[in-house]
């Protein structure tokens, strides 16, 4: 469990590969080549690291001068998922959660139950948190362990159902992205999008970077895009025309740095990803396995970059219109990309439809947060990662559906807000795996 524990704590970038090396090597792809792979990955994997930084450092600030500009009054600052997932791994459930995910995921796969085999294991931290969140909760353990479980069951599934869009719109193919805020939130995007299809007018509507990029021209690129957006939130900060310029120009190499390193992990992970796929369908036959991974290969498409970047100043506006809601986005704004990656996927790039099921999703996060600042506070403080007096919560993790219904339920807390949630979640979850069956889930615009 200590060298576990040792892997862990080198972070993503040093995990995905080793376990891609290991994985090569009982491949039989040879040391050289499952090294190669591992480390281009790692590279990659860096260079996320380095742009999200870039957008931590330079984003986040803005995001708060804003809120502090607007005098919204929101008093609990959004750790962000890198202040989160320490909590996670530092909790009783931390290491636990790793094997009983990949005890979950290989018995799915021998009863048929998914295609997915995952490798992303350092994401498996969203399953241990939830268990944690529901062990402070409960004060049982073993319901904790129940909440890993019962996370791992879903995300698995998540993965399988968004496998047309990771194919078809992200170019993904067999790839699954099981984990996290892409998945989870997506499936409200589903029944949003078939509710526009019906609206006269408003099914016309349809604002993508092509389109933009056909009708204006160079100041429809996603560079040109990118800055303008960074300038409008460096100005809506409050910022002097040098600064907002700075973030201009910054927010401008996001859109260009983010997808070229995701190509680099693709690169990576094509030889493994292939290996992997014929040993598997070879074994089980006819059965198109999938590998999962990071969300962070979404963040590749310039159309999540964009409405990412749209929803910085959109998030902070929701946040002060979420009734008794005290939580200040933050943390979690350099990666807002993560919520909408799959909304963006389902609306077949439009923004427009986009700007309305991720104002949902952001919504219902936000909403949902602001309901386990009292949990995610004393697991923080439990793990000696939060200050007594102080008060923490998270759009990623402490905002997910998941996390909040098992929690509640389990500890038996069932007010309004869990019944709302509950059936508004179930019902867009079951909408979405129903067109999932159905093969209609994500259909090409030539066959509709």
């Amino acid at each position: 469990m200590a060298v576990i524990q040792y892997i862990v704590d080198l972070g993503a970038s040093v995990m995905l590969p080793i376990v891609i090396f290991i994985i090569g090597l009982l491949l039989r792809q040879g040391v050289g080549k499952s090294l190669r792979s591992g480390i281009t990955i790692g590279i990659g994997f860096i260079g996320i690291g380095l742009v999200v930084d870039l957008l931590n450092q330079n984003l986040g600030p803005a995001a708060q001068s804003m809120a502090d500009n607007f005098n919204l009054g929101l008093s609990v600052v959004d750790l962000g998922w890198p202040g989160t997932a320490p909590m996670a791994w530092a909790s009783s459930m931390g290491l636990i959660a790793i094997p009983i995910a990949i005890a979950v995921n290989i018995i799915m796969i021998l009863l048929r139950m998914t295609k997915v085999v995952n490798v992303d294991i350092w994401n498996i931290w969203h399953m241990a948190f939830t268990g944690a969140i529901v062990y402070v909760a409960t004060g049982n353990f073993a319901l904790g362990i129940v909440g890993v479980i019962v996370h791992a069951i879903i995300a698995y599934k998540l993965g399988d159902m968004f496998g047309q869009v990771t194919d078809k719109y992200f170019g993904l193919e067999g790839i699954a992205i099981p984990h996290g805020t892409s998945s989870y939130m997506g499936v409200f995007a589903t029944p949003i999008n078939d509710l526009l299809d019906r609206i006269p007018g408003i099914n016309k509507i349809n604002i993508d970077g092509e389109k933009i990029e056909q009708k204006m021209g160079p100041f429809g690129e996603p560079t040109i895009i990118g800055a303008i957006l960074g300038f409008i939130i460096g100005l809506l900060a409050g910022y002097e025309v040098g600064q907002a310029l700075q973030l201009a120009i910054q927010m401008a190499a996001v859109m260009v740095l983010m997808p070229m390193v995701v190509k680099l992990i693709m690169q990576g992970l094509l030889p493994i990803s292939d290996a992997a796929k014929k040993m598997l369908d070879k074994r089980f036959s006819g059965s198109n396995f999938r590998i999962g991974l990071d969300p962070a290969l979404l963040l590749g498409d310039s159309q999540v970059i964009s409405a990412s970047l749209l929803f910085v100043p959109l998030t902070i506006v929701i946040a002060a219109l979420v009734p008794g809601n005290q939580v200040l986005p933050f943390g979690d704004l350099a990666t807002i990309g993560f919520f909408v990656a799959m909304a963006v996927a389902i609306h077949k790039g439009n923004l427009f439809r986009t700007l309305i099921s991720g104002s949902v999703i952001m919504f219902v996060t936000i909403w949902i947060s602001n309901q386990m600042i009292n949990v995610q506070t004393k697991l923080g403080q439990n793990v000696g990662l939060v200050d007594e007096g102080d008060r923490v919560s998270s759009l990623d993790q402490a905002g997910s559906p998941i996390t909040y219904l098992l929690t509640k339920g389990l500890s038996v807390e069932m007010g309004i807000g869990f019944s709302i949630i509950l059936v508004v979640y179930v019902f867009c979850f079951w909408y979405t795996f129903r067109k999932y069956k159905k093969q209609t889930l994500y259909v090409e615009d030539d066959q509709e």
